[in-house]
């Protein structure tokens, strides 16, 4: 079988940050990495679960609803993937992901989507954790541009 595009970065070189992960169709797929895979602890359930629960409720209730396909987290657990349309701008996808991480990093209150209703695994958060990995991305998102949207590459 051919290889899937996520199994052709080099994961050994690959720091913390957001890359443009690929361009399907009509559809930009950033791959959101908060740890150094192989190298740092992978995140906890409850906080990739919180985060995921928050980020996708604020990007819903953005300006750039519309052009929100998919977030949730990878099963690596070191990061997210951010599914778009390829109508928000590379530019946009970062300040929308920044601010979206700022929302999570300052969160108070009750999580959205967290009762057995509305969720599979309700019992399964964890808010103050979530809002230290939020918060650490914030930073590394903070010096974030389009050109560093692509992989690094030894």
């Amino acid at each position: 079988m051919k290889k899937i595009a996520s199994f052709t970065i080099d994961h050994t070189i690959l720091p913390k940050g957001m890359y443009l992960s690929r361009r399907d169709m009509n559809t930009v797929t950033y791959d959101i990495r908060c740890r150094r895979p192989n190298v740092e602890e992978v995140m906890e359930n409850g906080s990739i679960h919180t985060i995921e629960h928050l980020f996708a409720t604020f990007v819903r209730n953005s300006e750039f609803s519309d052009k929100i396909i998919y977030f949730g987290p990878m099963g690596c657990r070191t990061g997210f993937y951010f599914i778009t349309a390829d109508t928000l701008s590379e530019a946009d996808a970062i300040s929308l992901t920044a601010a979206a991480l700022s929302f999570c990093a300052q969160f108070e209150g009750e999580v959205p989507g967290v009762s057995a209703e509305e969720c599979g695994n309700y019992r399964d958060h964890n808010l103050p954790l979530a809002k230290k990995e939020a918060a650490e991305m914030v930073k590394v998102l903070e010096v974030w541009t389009k050109e560093k949207l692509a992989y690094p590459t030894k």
